[in-house]
C-alpha cells in the first residue's frame, strides 16, 4: 500500500495478473508523506515514454514504462513505471459538474439523444497516479500484459516445486514490516489487534481513495511472521483467522457503516507478496483478483480448517500464472517428467 507519491508504489494494487515471484512494487523504503493532500512533485525528473505495458478501457487504467533522470536522452537514465487511473465519481460532488455553464463539446445529436465531451473543473478531474521508482526488470515484466495459464497444484507440488522456487527468490517484504512496526503508514491504520501471535493491522489498500464506499478496499496484515500464504495455514492458525474475520468486520462497520453482509473477505492464492494478509472489499466491487481462480473466502477457509486442520496442506489448489513466469516453466517441466 505505498502512497502514490512514494518512490516504491503500491501494496497490491494487486492486478489480476500479478506475478508470483515479484513482491508488491513498494520496495524497501519507508513511506513518506502518508495521508497528505499537499502539493508535491514526482521523485524523479523528466519522463520519456518507452512503452505502454498494459491498459484497460473497462477499468480506465494504463501502465507506462518510461526513462527518467536522463542527462542526454540516450537511455542513460533510470526506469520508472507510472500507473494512471481515472478515479470514481464522488456522489456528493458530481452535481457540481453540471452547475453553471460547463465546458462541452458536442459529439452526437439525434432527436432527444445527444452525446458530449464534458471537461470538468480541476477539483473534479484528478487522475490517481502510482509511481514505481526505481523500477526493476521484474517490475516491468510484472505489469506487461501476458497470457495466463491455469495451474493445478497438489500438496506435493507445493513442497517439491513451489516452495523451493519461493525459497530461491529474494522476495523482500520490508515494506510490510515497516507497517507492522509503525515505521510507515501508521496514520492510515484503521484498527489493530496488537497480539504478536493472533493479532493484525487493518489498513486501507491504496486502490481505494476512501472518498466513496462503492470500491471499499482494506487489507488485514497479520503480526505473526513466517506464514507465507493460504497453503501454510493449519488448525493452529484458527484463532488468528477468526480474529481477522470478526474484528475486521466490526472495525469496518464502526468506521464506515458497512455491514458484514456487504463485505467480501478473502485470501489470494497465489498472493502477490508472501506474508499472510486478508482482503476486505465491498461486495458489489469487482476487485482485481476476486475471481474463482484466485480468491478464497475467509469464512470458508476457517470452516475447512475446522473440518480438517491439515486441509490446505493436502488440497489441490488452482491458480493462474503468467506466460513469462519461471514457476510456470517449472510446472510444465515437472508435467513432462
Amino acid at each position: 500500500m505505498a502512497d502514490p507519491l512514494v518512490q516504491s508504489g503500491k501494496r497490491k494494487r494487486e492486478e489480476e495478473s500479478e506475478s508470483t515471484q515479484t513482491p508488491g512494487p513498494r520496495g524497501d523504503k519507508a513511506a513518506v508523506g502518508n495521508g497528505t493532500a499537499a502539493s508535491t512533485s514526482f521523485p524523479f525528473s523528466g519522463f520519456r515514454l518507452q512503452k505502454v505495458l498494459k491498459e484497460s478501457s473497462r477499468d480506465k487504467i494504463i501502465f507506462l514504462h518510461g526513462k527518467v533522470n536522463e542527462t542526454s536522452g540516450d537511455g542513460d537514465g533510470d526506469d520508472a513505471v507510472v500507473i494512471l487511473e481515472k478515479t470514481p465519481f464522488q456522489v456528493d460532488q458530481v452535481a457540481q459538474l453540471l452547475l453553471g455553464s460547463p465546458e462541452l463539446q458536442l459529439q452526437f445529436s439525434n432527436d432527444i439523444y445527444s452525446t458530449y465531451n464534458l471537461f470538468p473543473p480541476r477539483p473534479l478531474s484528478d487522475v490517481k497516479t502510482t509511481v514505481v521508482y526505481p523500477a526493476t526488470e521484474k517490475h516491468l515484466q510484472k505489469y506487461l500484459r501476458q497470457d495466463l495459464h491455469l495451474i493445478r497444484e497438489t500438496g506435493e507440488d507445493y513442497k517439491n516445486i513451489t516452495l523451493p522456487y519461493l525459497d530461491s527468490q529474494s522476495l523482500s517484504i520490508q515494506w510490510v514490516y515497516n507497517i507492522l512496526d509503525k515505521k510507515a503508514e501508521a496514520d492510515r491504520i484503521v484498527f489493530e489487534n496488537p497480539d504478536h501471535s493472533d493479532g493484525f493491522v487493518l489498513i486501507p489498500d491504496l486502490k481505494w481513495n476512501q472518498k466513496q464506499l462503492d470500491d471499499l478496499y482494506l487489507i488485514a496484515i497479520c503480526h505473526r511472521r513466517g506464514i507465507k500464504s493460504l497453503r501454510e495455514l493449519t488448525g493452529e492458525h484458527l484463532p488468528l483467522l477468526r480474529n481477522i474475520l470478526q474484528e475486521g468486520q466490526e472495525a469496518i462497520q464502526q468506521r464506515y457503516q458497512v455491514r458484514e453482509d456487504r463485505l467480501r473477505v478473502y485470501l489470494h492464492y497465489q498472493p502477490s507478496y508472501y506474508h499472510l494478509h486478508v482482503h476486505f472489499t465491498a461486495l458489489g466491487f469487482e476487485a482485481p483478483g476476486s475471481g474463482v481462480e484466485r480468491a478464497h473466502l475467509l469464512a470458508d477457509v476457517i470452516e475447512n480448517l475446522e473440518y480438517d486442520p491439515q486441509y490446505y496442506q493436502k488440497r489441490t489448489l488452482t491458480f493462474a500464472l503468467r506466460a513469462d513466469e519461471p514457476l510456470l516453466k517449472l510446472f510444465q517441466e515437472a508435467k513432462k517428467n
